[in-house]
């Protein structure tokens, strides 16, 4: 269901480009080129149907928007990191088990003194 709404959304964004491409930024666009007086629809009509369907589509992109957010495909979200949750895995199988300390600063190791007769 999320594809097919995904690509009703699609093809809903496509359809608002093309109308709103097809208007002029002036009240022309697609109108204009109707101007002869024994058209059915007048100018004025096809202006007023470009801007209902630019609404409309607009209006239909934004409740199917809202109602894809339904249908997300649900995923396991991780809370903490893949080397922490080994860390807490070692430390959980046996509890005298020290786990390292990543955080500290480490102290610089002394060389052992050697022995003369060595």
């Amino acid at each position: 269901m999320y594809v097919f709404l995904s690509i009703l959304i699609l093809i809903a964004s496509l359809f608002l480009i093309l109308i709103v491409l097809v208007q002029n930024s002036k009240g022309g666009g697609l109108a204009s080129g109707f101007s002869s007086s024994n058209q059915i629809m007048g100018v004025r009509k096809t202006t007023d149907f470009l801007e209902k369907a630019t609404w409309g589509a607009a209006g239909f992109i934004l409740l199917l928007s809202m109602v894809i957010t339904a249908f997300i495909p649900e995923t396991k979200h991780v809370n903490q990191s893949e080397i922490k949750q080994q860390v807490n895995d070692a430390t959980m199988i046996d509890p005298n088990t020290i786990a390292p300390d990543f955080g500290t600063a480490q102290q610089p190791v002394v060389p052992e003194e050697e022995t003369p007769g060595e």
